[in-house]
């Protein structure tokens, strides 16, 4: 363990061939911009965009471009966060034990994965609970005003029978029997809910007591959106902050020209799947915009704060290669977490997409166009 954690560095000067720290630190303002630039494009398109037809969340277009997003997502997380993990903790600079004697990658990858899961069910939990409160809250004060309303206008009616005739009274139903038939209808109409078929669009929303199982439906939907996007936002921000210090302690030009490339569009997207998950959740502005810039910049102060610390930082010490590779498990079980469960089965379980065979087609192609896209960028960086 204490040879694990030593700070000196494991390598020869062989690999300090490329070294040119004046072009790095200039590489490296330029990444500052261009990664701000692309995230803060990528998460603002969204949220700009959803109130316009072509990107409101209900629109086919959005569920295409996210299926994209995701795709990049999850490929950044097996593709890119693992792989990245794996070569830290089975360099040869750390000791064989216990480092090569366990695989500590999938490991920590999987635990943050069902640390995820166990936030994401809390968090859902306590929303929906929160949101129940408020709705029964609301419709309490709802009803006591309408009981009011109906008591006072009970109070000023006047009800006037008129009798009729015998001869027309068999031909003029009572507005009791009237009532009768109403309710009867509405009781049939009710007791049949399963004739609509699942793809024939949205039944018909009812009120009262009998169908408060629809509210609940409409706050399990905003609460999921609401925690996913709280959720995501940690996922994708903890591994800009881990891929921003990465860039910015190298001082490798050669190193650095791939990287820029790589973030910058994993950035766009991974932005554009966030805003996205903001967008539906339906956020107020100022949070909305909060959450939106908090993650434009942790992937550019994460540069800032590695080039700041590249001076005095090893990254080819053996602390420095622990450090990474169990912050990119952390990332990577996240992230993949994140991909699978609420941005792809989310969608693609969903009943519109299995409505639509058009938008299934559409969107299988956007999420393997966009996983292979990140994944071919492994090439490069």
């Amino acid at each position: 363990m204490l040879a694990s954690m030593a700070t000196a560095s494991c390598t020869n000067d062989a690999a300090d061939e490329f070294r040119d720290d004046a072009a790095a630190l200039q590489l490296k303002m330029v990444a500052m911009v261009v990664i701000l630039v692309a995230g803060v494009s990528g998460v603002a398109i969204p949220l700009v965009g959803r109130k316009r037809r072509f990107l409101r969340t209900d629109g086919s277009f959005f569920v295409f471009a996210k299926a994209f997003a995701a795709g990049v997502i999850l490929a950044t997380g097996f593709v890119h966060m693992l792989h990245d993990a794996q070569s830290a903790l089975t360099d040869p600079c750390l000791p064989e034990s216990p480092w090569r004697r366990f695989p500590f990658t999938g490991f920590v990858a999987m635990t943050a994965a069902l640390g995820t899961l166990v936030v994401d069910f809390v968090g859902t939990q306590f929303y929906e609970r929160k949101h129940r409160e408020e709705a029964i809250g609301v419709k309490t004060a709802a009803a006591a005003a309408v009981a009011a309303t109906t008591s006072a206008e009970e109070d000023i009616t006047v009800i006037s029978i008129v009798p009729e005739p015998e001869e027309e009274a068999d031909n003029v139903q009572s507005p009791m029997h009237i009532v009768g038939m109403h309710a009867h209808a509405a009781a049939h109409r009710h007791s049949h809910p399963h004739e609509h078929g699942s793809c024939d669009g949205p039944a018909p929303r009812e009120s009262g007591p009998g169908h408060a199982h629809e509210d609940d439906g409409e706050v399990s939907s905003h609460v999921r959106h609401v925690v996913v996007s709280q959720i995501l936002e940690l996922g994708i921000v903890s591994h800009s902050v881990i891929i921003g210090l990465s860039l910015g302690v190298s001082q490798s030009p050669c190193t650095i020209r791939p990287l820029i490339a790589a973030l910058s569009f994993h950035q766009f997207f991974e932005g554009f799947a966030l805003g996205g998950c903001i967008s539906q959740a339906q956020f107020r502005n100022l949070s909305a915009v909060l959450m939106a810039c908090f993650f434009a910049i942790t992937a550019p102060t994460g540069v800032g704060v590695g080039a700041g610390a590249a001076s005095f930082y090893n990254a080819n010490s053996p602390r420095a290669l622990v450090v990474e590779g169990i912050l990119d498990s952390i990332s990577a079980g996240i992230l993949i977490y994140m991909a699978l469960v609420d941005l792809i089965a989310a969608d693609f379980l969903s009943r519109r997409m299995s409505c639509n065979i058009r938008l299934q087609v559409a969107s299988y192609m956007a999420l393997f166009v966009g996983a292979g896209s990140m994944s071919a960028l492994a090439i490069w960086a």
